[in-house]
Parts: C-alpha cells; sequence; structure tokens
C-alpha cells in the first residue's frame, strides 16, 4: 500500500474504552480516516456527546453500519462477547476486512470455545478463516489476512513474555502466572463490583486457578509452538485501583545448565528489531509505567534466588497498556501488517 493511500475505518461499538482509543489512535494516523461510528446506547447522539473528545462523528446503529459497509475498507468490532458473530458475516459478505476484538474468534477450535465459553459456537465454520492477530508471532499469517480475531489483553502480556522459553522448548511444564489489570479492563459498563468505592483502596482476585477463559489463548498459542508441547497454567487474575495497564508476573523453570545469560540472548533474538518489544536488562524490573498510554509490551528476566543466579528459577514480569497493545493498539498494528503500511504507524 503506498504511504500516501488513505483507509477508511468504521468502528462498531466506538464508545466503549477500546472504541475511544481506536478513535484516538485513528486521528494520530497519516492513512487512516474514520467512516463511520456505531453506539446502539446512543444512537443520534454524537461522538463528542459520550466522550470528553472534540469529534463530532455521529453515532449510528449497527444495523446502518452494516448496510454502509461499502464505505469503509475495515472495520475494528468492539462488541461485547457472542456480538460479533453475525456483523461479522454481514461484513465478510462484503469483502471489508474485519478486526474482531471479541473473543468471538481467537480460538481456532469449537469444542475449546465451549469448553472455556460454556457455550456452542454458532459460526463454527469462520473460526478457521480468522488469524490470531498476536503481531510479533503470527506477523507472516497477518499480512494480507481479510479476519483477524485481536487477543486478549491478559493473554497478550503472557504469551509475548513467555513465547521465547515455549519456542526453545524451555519452558516448564507447570506455570504459574499472577496478573493484575486495570479496572478499564472490564469495560465500560456499570456494575458495582467495578464502582469507585468497591474498587478504591482495594484489591481483588478474581476466577483464579485453572478458571479464567483466557487460559485457553495461553495454550493455543504456548502450547503449539513447539511440537504441541502441553503446558499447565495455573492463571490467577486480580483487579488493581487504576485506570488501565496490566503486570504479569510469571514463575517458570527451566531445564538445567540453561544460564540467565542464555535466557536474556534467546529473548533478545527471538524479539530483535520488534518495535514494541523492551527488554529490560539485568536489575530492572518491568512496572507499568514502562507501558501505559503507548503500545509496548516490557520484559524484564529475574532469577528467583539472588545466590543461584544460574538456577533453574525465573520470573518473568511483563506489562503493557491493556487498552492499547492488549487492546486497540494492538488492531491498529494488525491493519498495519495487514494492509501492507509500515507496522508502526499512528503507534509512535
Amino acid at each position: 500500500m503506498q504511504a500516501d493511500a488513505t483507509l477508511r475505518v468504521g468502528i462498531a461499538g466506538a464508545t466503549g474504552y477500546t472504541g475511544l482509543e481506536l478513535v484516538q489512535l485513528i486521528h494520530r494516523h497519516p492513512c487512516l480516516q474514520v467512516g463511520w461510528l456505531t453506539s446502539e446506547n446512543s444512537v443520534g447522539k454524537r461522538f463528542s456527546d459520550v466522550h470528553a473528545a472534540p469529534w463530532d462523528y455521529p453515532l449510528i446503529s449497527l444495523d446502518e453500519a452494516m448496510q454502509r459497509a461499502g464505505e469503509v475498507d475495515a472495520v475494528f468490532l468492539c462488541l461485547p462477547h457472542a456480538a460479533s458473530i453475525e456483523p461479522v458475516r454481514a461484513f465478510q459478505a462484503t469483502g471489508v476486512r474485519v478486526i474482531d476484538l471479541s473473543a468471538d474468534f481467537r480460538l481456532q477450535d469449537a469444542q475449546t470455545y465451549a469448553r472455556w465459553y460454556h457455550q456452542a459456537h454458532t459460526a463454527p465454520e469462520l473460526l478457521p478463516q480468522f488469524v490470531y492477530g498476536l503481531c510479533e508471532v503470527n506477523r507472516a499469517q497477518i499480512a494480507g489476512a481479510r479476519l483477524i480475531a485481536n487477543p486478549g489483553c491478559y493473554p497478550t502480556s503472557v504469551n509475548l513474555g513467555l513465547y521465547p522459553l515455549a519456542k526453545a522448548g524451555w519452558l516448564s511444564e507447570q506455570v504459574i502466572i499472577d496478573s493484575k489489570s486495570g479496572v478499564s479492563g472490564a469495560g465500560r459498563q456499570s456494575k458495582l463490583q467495578y464502582s469507585f468505592v468497591e474498587v478504591n483502596e482495594n484489591f481483588v482476585p478474581y476466577n483464579i486457578g485453572v478458571r479464567h477463559r483466557h487460559i485457553a489463548e495461553m495454550e493455543q498459542v504456548l502450547n503449539q509452538v513447539n511440537g504441541h508441547k502441553t503446558h499447565r497454567f495455573v492463571f490467577s487474575p486480580h483487579l488493581l485501583p487504576v485506570n488501565r495497564g496490566i503486570l504479569s508476573t510469571m514463575y517458570v523453570s527451566v531445564p538445567a545448565g540453561v544460564s540467565e545469560q542464555a535466557i536474556r540472548d534467546l529473548y533478545a533474538e527471538t524479539y530483535a528489531g520488534e518495535p514494541f518489544i523492551h527488554l529490560l536488562p539485568a536489575g530492572q524490573i518491568a512496572s507499568l509505567r514502562h507501558t501505559v498510554h503507548t503500545n509496548r509490551c516490557a520484559i524484564s528476566i529475574t532469577p528467583t534466588d539472588p545466590a543461584q543466579p544460574d538456577g533453574t528459577d525465573y520470573i518473568i514480569v511483563a506489562t503493557l497498556d491493556n487498552l492499547i497493545k492488549g487492546a486497540s493498539g494492538q488492531a491498529i498494528q494488525c491493519l498495519n501488517i495487514a494492509a501492507g503500511m509500515e507496522e508502526t504507524l499512528g503507534l509512535l
């Protein structure tokens, strides 16, 4: 795609937090332009009526957007769980490129979907047509793709944090993951547990152990990268009393004889030239401030016992902004790759 070409994009579900981030990122992007925005709860209003933003785009219904599919080159679906399936059918039929930010098409197998989401998938024939949009891992498959499933925010941090070890065959059979997310990860919804008084000065674990549905994305990426080796993920997510950001602390064991320097060299080689991976030097630990309001993922590597720097136990920490690298920024990165544009456009 020529650098001076412009793509018109639509956003379905534009008044949520990921939709707001997408509008902001599109306005920074030299080759993208907003075509239309939808909002089921604010049809007839303007975007500036819903968000403290300077853009007066009219908000239309999803039904109207599907009728106006020919006005855009690509569509971002920022819809609730299970709400993307029919829009995907409609937009696919018109040839529009679709990037789905929901969980509806992230898993390749309908049985796996039913296991983790406790319902049957109503479009199983579409699952194998989607590319999982983890850019640093699936860049070749994303290039030219027409249907892209944007990864979940937790799995993005975990998969990027552990991918080099899994690829090398150095990832332990059991991996313990302790993740924390800002409140915006729950979406822009009115629920008691996300209200200020409930969240402020509090710290809440939820769906701990082997319960959270995002484990399926970790298994899909990390169990398939090296001969379908099986890893068991014990995943404990927590709600942080902050607006945004994800921090995943991962406890792993590597084979005897693998030194800390070998691990650092492995990560450096795996992520060489990656514009959005920030590998921290020895002695530094990734924090939210390394990544919030950016499309970066920061990764730190620390031996568990400083008295045994080349022992087998390590703590990998990966952080990112759940609304950008964990959602809208990664979606823009996917579109850049798929459409043949410079990958970093609108994101640096």
